[in-house]
């Protein structure tokens, strides 16, 4: 991963710019944001949160199937990291930049995760490797080795808690905006 050129990264900076300038056109055209129960906030809102549930559940069922044959761990950590910042941007401009509620905690969580994901990242990077990407054997980064195994550690106990409260506070807010918006009336 530290050989690679940070193509997932880049890719996904360039889709969130043409999502800006799509929402920037959107604004301009109706001379106000979005409101998160309009055509354009529940798709937005809709997307994000699927790429966000694709982020989750499919690099996790990957990483979890020793057997499965469907793509490398690193394409399928690319994947990870291009929807795990495309899907919360998405979800960042549903919210019409107001933070409430089920909605705002939801919201939060999502800007924790993010910000955890690139410390994660990070960490990954330290991983001492071979020439050819592997893990490097090297007795001379043992020690480098160890402790980047724990901080990925005690990355993967915050990560994963993180991961988890915030699908919980979506699926909550998703349950009540479907419930008082739709289910009332």
């Amino acid at each position: 991963m530290r050989h690679s050129k940070n193509g997932e990264l880049w890719l996904a900076f360039f889709a969130c710019g043409l999502i800006t300038g799509l929402y920037g056109w959107v604004v301009y055209r109706n001379h106000s944001f979005p409101a998160a129960t309009s055509l354009t906030g529940y798709g937005l809102g809709i997307s994000g949160f699927v790429l966000m549930l694709m982020t989750e559940v499919l690099y996790s069922l990957r990483k979890r199937s020793r057997r499965a044959r469907w793509g490398s761990m690193e394409s399928w950590l690319k994947f990870h990291i291009f929807t795990g910042l495309v899907g919360p941007y998405l979800v960042l401009l549903h919210t019409s930049w107001k933070f409430h509620g089920v909605a705002g905690a939801a919201t939060l969580l999502t800007l924790l995760i993010v910000v955890s994901g690139f410390v994660g990242r990070y960490i990954f990077t330290r991983v001492p490797r071979s020439l050819d990407g592997m893990e490097s054997t090297d007795p001379a980064q043992a020690a480098a080795l160890a402790r980047t195994r724990r901080w990925m550690s005690a990355w993967y106990a915050i990560h994963i808690p993180l991961g988890m409260a915030l699908f919980v506070a979506a699926f909550f807010h998703i349950g009540a905006a479907l419930y008082y918006s739709t289910f009332l009336k």
